[in-house]
C-alpha cells in the first residue's frame, strides 16, 4: 500500500479487535477461489463515528469488513444487510459504488452481521487537500463540485434496473423520517443538556407541521459529505468511491441535498452557528452552498425553493445521532473517546436548524 492509503488506517483501537481467526477461516471458506491465503493481516479505518470498517489483508489480497458498533443500537441503525444489499447492485449503474462481496447474519463469526467488499485505492479529503492532489489548480473546488455531480448520478440512477426499487417505501418517506428521528431523540434526550431539549422539541413540531412536497423519488446516500467520498489523487474532478450506505433508501432526494449542506462549510457560517464538519474544511477553499445548489439545480432540474426546510431537517436530525453516540459512550459501550464529547454540539445545531425553517412559524 502507498503512503496516502495507509493514512487512512490505524492499529484497531482497544476494544474493537473481533475473532481473526474464526474470521480468516469464515472468509476462505465463503470466497473461494479469491486468493487468501497468507496470514491474514488487520487494521481499521479510524475516522468513521458509527460502523466500524476494518481493512483485511491476505498477502497481497486486501478487502474491506462492515460491522455495526458494539452495544446497544437504535433500531434500524447500523443495517449491514441493507448495506450488503445496495453494493452488491449498485455498482453496476452508479460505479462510485463498491461492490460488495459477501454477507454474514451468522454473528458467531464476529459477534454481529457483518458484510465484506472490495478495498479501493484512493485519498479522502478531510481537514487539509491531500499531497498527491495538491499539484492540481483549484483543487477544492473542483472536488467539491465533483461531490455535488456524484449526488446528482446517484439521484437520476434508475432503481428499479439494478434491482433495488423495493429498498424503501418513498410514499410518505419524508414524514416517517421526521417520526422516526423523533423517537431516537425522545429516547436519547433524557441524557442531554437541558438547554438543547425545548429547542429540539420545539423543531420536530415545526418539521412536522411544515413538510415539502416531493418532486421525485431516488436512491438516496442518506449520509453523503466530503469525507465519505474517495478520489483519484490524478482526477480531482470525479469522485472514486462512495462509501457509507447502510442508510440508503428511495425517498425524496432533497434529504440528501440537505444533509450534503449540514456537513459542508460555507462564507455565511459563524463560531456558534455552522455546520457539522471538520475544523479546516472552511478553509480549503471550497465551493459555497449558493453554488452547490446552483451546479444540482442544473444537473437534476429540481425546484430548491424549499430547500430550508430540508437543511433544517439534515441539521436536527445530526443532532440526534449525536446524542445517540454521546449515550453509549455513557452507557460504556464504545472505547472511542471521540464520543466523550460528541453532545457539546446538540443546542447549537438545533438553534441552528430552527433558524434555518421558513421564518414566520409560531408554535
Amino acid at each position: 500500500m502507498t503512503a496516502p492509503e495507509l493514512a487512512e488506517v490505524a492499529p484497531v483501537r482497544p476494544g474493537e479487535d473481533l475473532d481473526w481467526p474464526k474470521l480468516a477461516a469464515y472468509l476462505r471458506a465463503g470466497l473461494p477461489g479469491s486468493g487468501l491465503d497468507g496470514e491474514l493481516e488487520v487494521l481499521q479505518f479510524p475516522n468513521g463515528s458509527a460502523n466500524l470498517t476494518y481493512l483485511l489483508r491476505f498477502g497481497g489480497r486486501p478487502l474491506v469488513l462492515r460491522r455495526p458498533p458494539f452495544g446497544r443500537l437504535a433500531p434500524g441503525a447500523h443495517d449491514m444487510v441493507r448495506e450488503y444489499r445496495v453494493l452488491s447492485r449498485l455498482w453496476l449503474a452508479f460505479p462510485p459504488a463498491p461492490r460488495a462481496s459477501l454477507l454474514c447474519e451468522d454473528h458467531s463469526v464476529v459477534g454481529a452481521t457483518f458484510f465484506v467488499m472490495e478495498f479501493r485505492s484512493g485519498v479522502v479529503i478531510w481537514d487539509a487537500i491531500p499531497v498527491p492532489m495538491r499539484r492540481h489548480p483549484d483543487v477544492a473546488r473542483r472536488a467539491g463540485f465533483a461531490v455535488v455531480q456524484a449526488l446528482a448520478e446517484l439521484h437520476q440512477v434508475d432503481y428499479a434496473r439494478c434491482g433495488l426499487a423495493d429498498l424503501g417505501r418513498p410514499a410518505g418517506f419524508v414524514a416517517r423520517q421526521v417520526r422516526g428521528w423523533r423517537s431516537r431523540w425522545e429516547a436519547v434526550a433524557p441524557g442531554a443538556r437541558a438547554e438543547a431539549q425545548p429547542v429540539m422539541a420545539e423543531v420536530a413540531d415545526l418539521l412536522e407541521r411544515t413538510l415539502p412536497r416531493p418532486q421525485r423519488t431516488a436512491i438516496l446516500h442518506n449520509d453523503l459529505k466530503l469525507d465519505n467520498c474517495q478520489f483519484d489523487p490524478a482526477d480531482p474532478d470525479r469522485v472514486h468511491s462512495v462509501f457509507d450506505w447502510d442508510m440508503a433508501t428511495l425517498g425524496d432526494p432533497l434529504v440528501d441535498v440537505g444533509i450534503l449542506l449540514n456537513y459542508w462549510p460555507d462564507p455565511g457560517d459563524t463560531r456558534g452557528d455552522r455546520g457539522m464538519y471538520p475544523d479546516g474544511q472552511d478553509s480549503l477553499g471550497l465551493p459555497g452552498h449558493d453554488e452547490i445548489l446552483a451546479a444540482y439545480a442544473r444537473a437534476t432540474g429540481l425546484d430548491l425553493t424549499a430547500i430550508g426546510w430540508y437543511q433544517a431537517f439534515a441539521c436536527w436530525k445530526t443532532a440526534v445521532v449525536l446524542q445517540q453516540l454521546h449515550d453509549r459512550y455513557l452507557r460504556g459501550e464504545t472505547a472511542d473517546e471521540r464520543m466523550a464529547t460528541r453532545g457539546d454540539r446538540v443546542a447549537e445545531l438545533a438553534a441552528r436548524a430552527r433558524r434555518l425553517l421558513p421564518q414566520g412559524i409560531t408554535t
